[in-house]
């Protein structure tokens, strides 16, 4: 993917520069604008499938994760192409190769764009990870193809490299994506029920591989403005 990041964080975007016949897949609702070269199709985010069962693939994945049902492809007529996307949140917009070697896991929202040959796939979590939920309930996200995929972060994002010495315990709306090769339990992040401390869930990693987390989350944010939030009384 050819793309360059245009404005500053927190608030940046990508501009995707295209050949004639380029294509590249964005997540639904993130144009900001595209030129004459550029032409628009969306259509159900169901990995390839046809007829009725890309329909139920497509809600499977909308109703699993969360993430639309819909994505949609940009195509360049003529070179020169260029589109314009940007998450809806505030953070940085971060580059992820996919290939042979490296597939990764992503958190719900984490996905922006991606080249025509990358996709991915709602697979079901271990037990516990679906019990828990916070990344992605009974399924998760996961790539498969090769080429570029994009990101995004609310905040920074950082990675994090595993060794197979050292585990990590991530709170769950820190993660965004890590490599499909670590393993992963969702757990209480202390006490006997596990709240005693305030930190609630906690992802715990182990392997050899990367993860990215977001040093912000909008939870937290949800959580810091709800008592300047009006509610609605009755009579």
């Amino acid at each position: 993917m050819d793309y360059e990041l245009k404005g500053d964080v927190p608030f940046p975007m990508a501009l995707v520069h295209l050949n004639a016949n380029d294509k590249v897949q964005i997540e639904n609702g993130s144009m900001i604008y595209f030129n004459n070269s550029i032409s628009l199709d969306g259509h159900l985010n169901s990995n390839g499938k046809k007829g009725l069962g890309g329909l139920m693939s497509a809600i499977g994945r909308g109703v699993t994760s969360g993430e639309s049902m819909f994505i949609t492809t940009a195509t360049s007529s003529a070179d020169g192409g260029e589109i314009a996307i940007a998450p809806g949140n505030p953070g940085v917009i971060q580059e992820l190769e996919v290939n042979a070697d490296q597939q990764w896991r992503l958190n719900t929202g984490a996905f922006l764009a991606s080249d025509e040959s990358v996709s991915y796939n709602m697979v079901r979590q271990k037990a516990s990870g679906a019990l828990f939920g916070g990344t992605g309930g009974f399924f998760i996200m996961e790539t498969q193809g090769t080429g570029t995929m994009l990101v995004s972060a609310y905040g920074d994002l950082m990675p994090l490299d595993l060794n197979d010495v050292k585990d990590y315990a991530i709170d769950n709306d820190h993660v965004v994506a890590w490599s499909q090769n670590l393993d992963y339990n969702i757990e209480p992040a202390s006490g006997v029920i596990g709240f005693k401390t305030g930190e609630g869930l906690v992802t715990r990693f182990t392997g050899s591989g990367r993860v990215y987390v977001q040093t912000r989350n909008l939870k937290s944010l949800a959580d810091l403005l709800k008592p300047y939030l009006p509610t609605n009384t009755s009579d």
